[in-house]
């Protein structure tokens, strides 16, 4: 009976062990994680804040907010790293747990991206001539777009600390992902109206710019699937 009860202890001692490691793994791979939806979020207003300066034809402040957004993306890929490598060091972490964290992590770094990308199609239409109605549409998208990635970020901030309101912030980060789906439309519907009065190659710059924009809130979106599946875990 003592020798039953010592191994029991010593169970109990073992499952204690490996839970304090699995919480302190999960904990270290959400605070990076944290750090890498900051930065995200900060590329997504800096590409707000040049699109304002850009439709304001402020274009020295316009390419200092890309060129800040640059060094801010890159700093997202090094967090995702971070992520990657902090996760790797744990056999003992659920195999699901950490393939749905990588998979968030994953969908953080291409926001980023995206949102670079729309930066460079601002950057190539710094000569260009467009209509004012379009440059106040792909405003609007982008200032939705800080909305996207901030509730997102709520989102995640809450998955430990508050799993019911993760969700819930989750839901509405979908919301403001169809909000930007219906104005992207919208201002696609544009290229009608003004096709005849803007050069193809900027309606293609302008194009490929909007949807970079859109592509970056439907990330956000599906990234905001995975904060419910690691919310409802917890």
């Amino acid at each position: 009976m003592a020798g039953f009860e010592k191994d029991f202890q010593v169970n109990k001692m073992e499952r204690r062990t490996f839970e304090w490691f699995e919480r302190r793994r999960k904990t270290k791979g959400l605070d990076v994680a944290h750090e890498q939806i900051v930065k995200a979020v900060e590329t997504v207003n800096l590409l707000d804040q040049a699109m304002k300066n850009f439709a304001a034809g402020n274009k020295d402040a316009t390419d200092q907010n890309i060129k800040t957004l640059y060094k801010v993306e890159e700093k997202v890929d090094v967090l995702r790293a971070q992520v990657f490598t902090e996760l790797s060091k744990s056999e003992m972490l659920m195999l699901d747990y950490r393939e749905d964290l990588l998979h968030l992590v994953k969908r953080l770094d291409t926001v980023a991206d995206n949102a670079k990308d729309a930066a460079r199609c601002v950057e190539m239409l710094f000569e260009a001539s467009l209509p004012e109605e379009m440059l106040k549409n792909a405003t609007a998208m982008t200032t939705k777009l800080v909305a996207c990635a901030s509730t997102l970020q709520e989102s995640l901030d809450n998955i430990s600390a508050n799993p019911a309101q993760a969700i819930n912030y989750a839901h509405k980060v979908a919301d403001i992902e169809h909000e930007i789906d219906k104005d992207y439309l919208s201002t696609k519907s544009l290229f009608v109206k003004y096709g005849t009065q803007t050069n193809i190659g900027t309606l293609v710059i302008f194009d490929d710019m909007i949807e970079f924009i859109e592509e970056a809130s439907d990330l956000c979106a599906d990234t905001a699937d995975y904060t419910i599946i690691l919310a409802s875990r917890e």
